[in-house]
């Protein structure tokens, strides 16, 4: 047990440390919801997880997502790696960048013991959650998080005993209501405490 494990062993606990290390999340999409969530996680005491992401890290992700200007260019799976790594260096990170798609979604977290739907694009989110509503998997969603001043409206949502839906479910983003850092990070937070709530209660 390394010691930044030890420290946390003091928050959580010996029994609620072990509880978390054991499980696997899997993280469809590493932008603004994905990379946060991934850090909040790390930092709660997860230890293994899967990323998938065809995406390449962009000056325009910055002001929300968890990368830095020197990642800029790199593939945001390995970018999202490295920041965890820094956290914790004994996590076990698997990277996958690749597109999700519908013949690949049921194969991609299928070992997995949660779900994290981060996509941004609303056929995608459709694709995740269909392919692990009914899997005995814990699926945490996101909907309605762009724009600033409306953070209080972002709330966890229980929609079945096993899947969430994280966000005020109403704001698009648009041009007048864009992806800002507060309120991806706050819908972020959320669907971290989610997870750890879920898996330390089980």
């Amino acid at each position: 047990m390394n010691e930044f494990a030890k420290a946390l062993a003091v928050a959580l606990g010996p029994e609620g440390l072990n509880k978390v290390q054991r499980v696997k999340i899997g993280i469809a999409g590493t932008g603004g919801l994905g990379s946060n969530c991934a850090q909040f996680l790390v930092r709660s005491g997860f230890r293994k997880f899967r990323l998938v992401d065809f995406d390449r890290v962009e000056y325009s992700n910055l002001n929300r997502q968890f990368f830095f200007n020197r990642q800029v260019g790199q593939p945001k799976v390995e970018a999202l790696k490295q920041n965890l790594l820094e956290i914790n260096k004994d996590i076990e990170v698997e990277v996958l960048p690749a597109k999700i798609e519908a013949y690949n979604v049921a194969e991609l977290f299928a070992d997995c013991d949660a779900v994290i739907e981060a996509l941004d694009r609303p056929e995608y989110k459709k694709l995740v959650v269909e392919a692990y509503l009914n899997s005995g998997k814990l699926l945490v969603a996101a909907s309605g998080l762009a724009g600033y001043g409306k953070t209080d409206g972002i709330t966890i949502h229980k929609i079945k005993d096993k899947f969430f839906i994280v966000g005020d479910l109403v704001s698009e983003v648009t041009t007048d209501c864009p992806p800002l850092a507060p309120g991806v990070i706050v819908t972020a937070a959320k669907q971290a405490d989610v997870v750890l709530n879920y898996f330390l209660t089980k």
